[in-house]
């Protein structure tokens, strides 16, 4: 009897209004310290509350949404603009087949009803975007998810993030591929390139096979280095065979014996008869002429491995354009993160694990999380001030000392001098 006169009096009209004009005091008193920019949820508990219950899971799941819808009025109203919430992972596939039918035919009705009675979302200016893989979707609900994607495009102060089917292996794993991409596309020109790149390496060495090719003909392949023609090599050569030449004779004689294998002889034994025996054109080895087309057609530039950073796959990931995360609250009293959100929980970010299953989570619930968030703030910043005051401090007493020694050595100065 008490339980159903609380409960009648809690829904009475002036009951009512009193207590959205204690909710609306609570909020602004909430704006008036730092508020978190990004916060996600994971929405767990639905089916156990379900069964505590003894109801369906899926009408444990319907609750659950309609808890989603009052804690997201509380975050925009206290000026959260970024709210990422975990709808369904990609491991929940492995559930059996009816709930799985079941949570995509609630989303598709969900994000119907949102486009058609987007009061809440269209008030605060706040877009849907569907973070996951869109492949496992089925197509029914992936038009509903796009319908909904396009009608609240517009809106641009807020953002409600659904990860809907995710995992944060598979968006990372998806932001490295991108990366991939993006690093295999080439350059248009090659901009601080390093000295002990394999590229840099083999554009020396093309450069200087092509000085050696135009101006300094020794080691060639027509012209054998000097080293090779020495007077000792020819007489050796001319002697074998029993002549005796010139000096002038004995270089050609020693480029015959070089090329022997070449028929008919580049030199007569008559220098008359040589002038009218035309030389073939030259030949080059494969390896030199693989380095004149190389030099002919132009080298593409890759970016460097090297310049890939944290930041470079940030950018790639599903939440790029988010601020990074402040807040992550998971509820049902399980501590850990089941493979959500972990490239963006850096070390600042908070992680509140409650024992209340979603259903029941409520501004109630919600704002001891706040405030401590903001206490905890509060507390970071002074340490930082502390920190920035000491420094400053110690600054100002390094600079009086330097001063003093200066004044004393100007005047230990003056006194020597007078």
């Amino acid at each position: 009897m008490s339980s159903r006169l609380r409960k009648w009096l809690l829904t009475s009209p002036p009951a009512e209004w009193a207590i959205n004009q204690l909710r609306e005091l609570l909020i602004g008193a909430l704006r008036q310290g730092p508020v978190p920019r990004h916060i996600a949820f994971v929405m767990d508990g639905n089916r156990r509350f379900a069964r505590d219950r003894r109801i369906e899971s899926i009408e444990g799941h319907h609750l659950g949404f309609e808890a989603l819808a009052k804690i997201l009025e509380v975050c925009y109203k206290a000026g959260v603009t970024h709210v990422t919430v975990y709808a369904f992972s990609i491991e929940n596939f492995k559930r059996s087949k009816y709930e799985v039918d079941a949570l995509m035919d609630m989303a598709k009705v969900k994000l119907n009803q949102m486009c058609q009675h987007g009061d809440l979302l269209d008030r605060y200016g706040a877009c849907i975007r569907v973070l996951g893989q869109r492949e496992l979707v089925k197509p029914d609900v992936l038009k509903a998810v796009d319908k909904a994607v396009e009608m609240t495009s517009r809106n641009g102060n807020a953002v409600l993030n659904i990860c809907f089917p995710y995992t944060s292996r598979d968006e990372i794993t998806t932001a490295v591929r991108r990366t991939v991409d993006e690093w295999s596309q080439p350059l248009p020109e090659r901009t601080g390139a390093s000295p002990f790149k394999e590229d840099r390496i083999a554009q020396n060495i093309r450069k200087q096979n092509k000085k050696g090719n135009g101006n300094d003909t020794e080691g060639t392949y027509l012209s054998p280095p000097t080293s090779m023609l020495s007077p000792s090599s020819s007489t050796t050569s001319l002697s074998s065979n029993g002549d005796s030449l010139p000096d002038s004779r004995s270089s050609l004689s020693s480029s015959t014996t070089l090329h022997q294998s070449s028929s008919p002889p580049l030199f007569a034994a008559d220098p008359k008869d040589a002038l009218s025996i035309p030389s073939p054109e030259p030949t080059l080895p494969p390896l030199q002429q693989q380095q004149q087309q190389q030099q002919t057609s132009p080298p593409t530039y890759h970016p460097s491995p090297e310049a890939i950073t944290p930041s470079t796959l940030t950018s790639h990931m599903f939440t790029a354009d988010n601020p990074p995360l402040d807040l992550l609250v998971r509820t049902s009293s399980v501590h850990r993160l089941s493979d959500f959100m972990l490239w963006q929980c850096h070390q600042n970010t908070e992680i509140a694990f409650l024992d209340v299953l979603w259903p029941e989570f409520d501004l109630r619930t919600f704002l001891p999380v706040l405030w401590e968030w903001q206490w905890r703030q509060k507390k970071m910043r002074s340490e930082n001030e502390d920190g920035k005051g000491r420094v400053q401090g110690r600054e100002r007493s390094d600079s009086r000392i330097r001063a003093d020694r200066k004044r004393t050595v100007k005047r230990l100065v003056g006194e020597a001098l007078d």
